[in-house]
């Protein structure tokens, strides 16, 4: 894919402050980028995290109206992360499926995506975050989903993801762009973004950031509509 710069989307913005980059050096590693962006999220209130996720929802749903997705994997909070319930909620009063990832069973390094509605039974993985039990009833192949939103740790204005070093939102996504489908959405807060990321060739870059004071779009044709 070809990089292009964001086009941003200031009329949507919902946040009375401006959107500034974080202060950030280049030349740092990915571990000390990594740390440096997570200790800045933990230091949001519990007030600003409020604040935020009602913000960033907003946007969201705005992009949605235009995408029209019916089929929608989203992620459970870990770690500071933007809040997803008040996504979930709204998405559920729309009547849009939603569906959380799973550890693959079989493939290690890769995401599974399992139905996921309210009292769906949830057990942790083995990195301490809650996932459906595996049933392959509520399972969907990942192509199935029309967008996938996806936590990450650090962002760019080029729409590069840096997400726990794991990998496995850039191996269940790595086909995106020639299958069209699920389109990745970052979700974020504004202290989540840095000027440039250091990049691997295994990196999956986003179609779409969604933050609490704007919307970042990467060019991409399936996003004509939008």
């Amino acid at each position: 894919m070809t990089r292009v710069t964001a086009k941003s989307d200031p009329s949507t913005a919902t946040m009375a402050q401006p959107f500034e980059l974080t202060q950030f050096n280049p030349a740092q590693d990915r571990s000390a980028i990594r740390n440096q962006i997570r200790a800045l999220r933990h230091q949001l209130s519990p007030q600003q995290q409020t604040q935020a996720a009602k913000a960033a929802m907003a946007q969201m749903l705005t992009q949605l109206r235009a995408l029209q997705p019916t089929k929608v994997g989203l992620y459970l909070t870990n770690d500071s992360e933007l809040d997803t319930q008040p996504l979930f909620q709204a998405l559920w009063r729309l009547n849009i499926d939603t569906y959380l990832p799973r550890l693959h069973p079989f493939n290690r390094g890769q995401l599974i995506f399992l139905h996921y509605r309210q009292g769906t039974r949830m057990f942790p993985n083995r990195y301490g975050i809650d996932e459906p039990k595996l049933d392959i009833r509520n399972l969907l192949p990942t192509e199935q989903l029309d967008l996938v939103i996806t936590p990450l740790v650090a962002f760019d204005e080029l729409g590069n993801r840096m997400g726990m070093g794991g990998g496995f939102y850039d191996r269940t996504l790595a086909h995106w762009q020639t299958a069209g489908k699920p389109l990745p959405i970052g979700y974020a807060h504004d202290c989540q973004a840095v000027p440039s990321l250091p990049c691997e060739h295994w990196d999956v870059p986003l179609a779409m950031i969604v933050t609490p004071s704007r919307v970042l779009r990467f060019g991409s044709e399936t996003l004509a509509q939008g």
